[in-house]
């Protein structure tokens, strides 16, 4: 069974080895779209042999929410004939179970060909240490809805994805079959230490488009520090102990959006 992720980078230098720890073990190929990093992130992607490096090409230049979804809506079709499972992720998203190469070996076997994953916004005050693997040493975070997505799929069963700005809801065209349990999370690893993630924040708001501004697309980036420290709070209050869980399906609080009454994962006609 083959495995292939697909992402955008940029200046992503400090998350990298993070996150080729997290999913070198079961993920077999990264095709990584770099923005113009300028801290080395490139050249360390371009070192690797399992990552195919590719320019990220601006799809719309007013808006860089809408080429982030260009890619994420197009890329892992080039995975289709090559791989049993594409992940759909920013780096700082960890898509975690605890025996993941076989759990996906059984949603084969089962005909699912789209998993959810529930969402948790992670929390760290400070930088981890290097060698860390992040859901083993780092493992708080507060369950969150706005995190719980669809990002993995059989790329033979799904003909097209329609991603919403943020990947926060998609509509599929093909055969969509979900598993009758939610088992994945979606630990998402932003708040790395304060000061980083907020220094990360004032150089990510340069890069939003005139699209991006007038829409609110990517509002958090122009929080200032004690908005910023307030949401940093909120979650550490709700905070909980993820490998503490023994059954996220039944134990993770938030909506699931896939699960809702009249939930619509096609897309229309």
């Amino acid at each position: 069974m083959r495995v292939h992720l697909h992402t955008v980078c940029w200046n992503d230098a400090p998350r990298l080895d993070f996150f080729f720890r997290h999913y070198a073990p079961w993920v077999d190929r990264f095709f990584i779209h770099d923005d113009g990093s300028t801290d080395g992130s490139a050249e360390r992607l371009a070192s690797r042999p399992d990552v195919t490096l590719r320019k990220l090409e601006r799809a719309h230049p007013e808006s860089w929410i809408l080429s982030a979804k260009h890619i994420y809506d197009t890329s892992w079709q080039l995975s289709r004939g090559e791989a049993d499972w594409v992940v759909i992720a920013n780096i700082d998203e960890h898509l975690h179970h605890p025996d993941m190469k076989r759990y996906l070996e059984r949603m084969s076997a089962q005909g699912v060909t789209a998993i959810p994953a529930l969402g948790f916004q992670m929390i760290e005050r400070r930088t981890p240490q290097a060698g860390s693997l992040l859901w083993r040493d780092h493992p708080h975070g507060a369950p969150w809805a706005n995190m719980s997505k669809l990002q993995i799929l059989r790329p033979d069963r799904i003909a097209s994805t329609d991603y919403a700005p943020g990947r926060h809801r998609v509509r599929f065209a093909g055969e969509v079959v979900l598993p009758a349990r939610d088992e994945v999370l979606n630990l998402h690893y932003k708040y790395l230490g304060l000061d980083e993630t907020f220094e990360r924040h004032r150089q990510q708001a340069r890069r939003l488009g005139a699209l991006d501004l007038a829409r609110r697309w990517g509002h958090k980036y122009l929080w200032d520090r004690e908005t910023y420290e307030a949401d940093f709070e909120a979650h550490a209050g709700r905070a909980v102990d993820i490998s503490s869980l023994t059954d996220p399906h039944a134990e993770h609080p938030e909506p699931r959006w896939w699960r809702q009454p009249g939930a619509r994962l096609t897309i229309d006609d």
